[in-house]
């Protein structure tokens, strides 16, 4: 029987004793943290202001929340934490550049605290990494042309600035990049035929041979639901739920992969969906990574009038936060994501 991994948790009551004590339950906003609290390789580096406009004075916005602890701990903390973790997911909202600029930064502290992982990207599709390949062989370390060697303006993706930085960052350390996420034309074959659609050996690397949990397929559907607003009917969502797993399982295998190939694990840059650790990414780690430590930072937007962290776990459909950490940041966008997704599918009925 495989070894279950070891998911990373929350310190013991001692630690968290010390925590509390540096963070007294009330860990200034990100703009005003200083590297006070835990020892660095180098200085902790200032924390990058806000560029969304919407709700910067929130009373949860630059806070970070610990989930399994309900308490607010200091970014120092948040980073030794993350520094004992053999594997790191940083969950954004793609649209938001906060959320890039704090997964920059989370990077960065990583390397200064002495880390050299990997870093995988959920928007590099895997047969993209020739094309990665043969870019770096050039210039190891141009980050600012890898977009353009990947065709980024054409993959619907947010501008290639906001990820610049980051891929720069690991470049200038000497760091991999994993192209992390299920290529398209498989995704195309999924939406088709379902998850029959890959090899069979395919399907036992990527551990998509076994049955699917009912509860969990059940939770995914009405996410997906969700995300399209109600206008897609439940029945019809069940390839969609496949290409979730595969994507999930696809960027687990690749992050397992290259935390196992080198000494120093391997972060993960993908949406918060995707780094949820009651399903997606951790669930597929916890039988293709045993042994090794996992913890989840999640930048989440707040929202109006919801003050406290627990409100927000009812976005994703839980009790409880879904993450081992969460940075709560100022809001991109104030609009009804419903409208648009209606202004939109109004716009393709006009074109067909």
């Amino acid at each position: 029987m495989a070894k279950a991994m070891k998911r990373w948790r929350p310190p013991g009551a001692a630690i968290i004793g010390v925590l509390a004590l540096l963070a007294a339950n009330c860990a200034p906003p990100l703009h005003e943290a200083r590297a006070k609290d835990t020892p660095m390789t180098s200085p902790l580096p200032p924390a990058p202001p806000w560029s969304s406009e919407h709700l910067p004075d929130h009373p949860l916005a630059g806070r970070i929340y610990q989930p399994g602890s309900g308490r607010f701990i200091s970014p120092s903390a948040l980073i030794a934490a993350l520094g004992r973790a053999d594997m790191v997911l940083l969950g954004e909202k793609h649209d938001n550049a906060d959320h890039h600029r704090l997964q920059d930064w989370v990077l960065g502290a990583l390397i200064a605290k002495g880390r050299r992982p990997a870093v995988a990207f959920e928007m590099f599709t895997a047969d993209k990494a020739p094309v990665i390949a043969a870019h770096l062989a050039k210039d190891p370390k141009d980050a600012a042309g890898l977009g353009p060697a990947l065709g980024w303006s054409k993959t619907g993706w947010p501008d290639w600035r906001h990820y610049e930085p980051i891929a720069q960052a690991a470049l200038d350390s000497g760091l991999p990049l994993i192209a992390a996420n299920l290529p398209r034309p498989l995704v195309r074959e999924i939406a088709r035929e379902g998850l029959g659609a890959l090899s069979s050996a395919l399907r036992a690397r990527l551990g998509l041979d076994r049955p699917v949990d009912r509860r969990i397929a059940d939770a995914m559907a009405t996410e997906i639901v969700d995300a399209h607003c109600g206008m897609l009917a439940r029945e019809k969502t069940g390839r969609f739920v496949d290409i979730q797993r595969a994507r999930d399982a696809h960027m687990a295998r690749s992050l397992a992969d290259a935390a196992a190939g080198g000494p120093d694990g391997a972060v993960l840059i993908t949406g918060g969906g995707h780094a949820r650790t009651d399903r997606g990414v951790p669930m597929h780690l916890a039988t293709m990574a045993p042994g090794r430590t996992v913890a989840v930072l999640a930048m989440i937007e707040v929202t109006s009038g919801e003050n406290a962290p627990e409100p927000y776990a009812g976005r994703y459909g839980a009790k409880r936060l879904p993450f081992d950490f969460v940075w709560f940041t100022a809001r991109h966008d104030i609009s009804d994501p419903c409208e648009k997704f209606l202004e939109q599918m109004q716009k393709l009925k006009k074109k067909s």
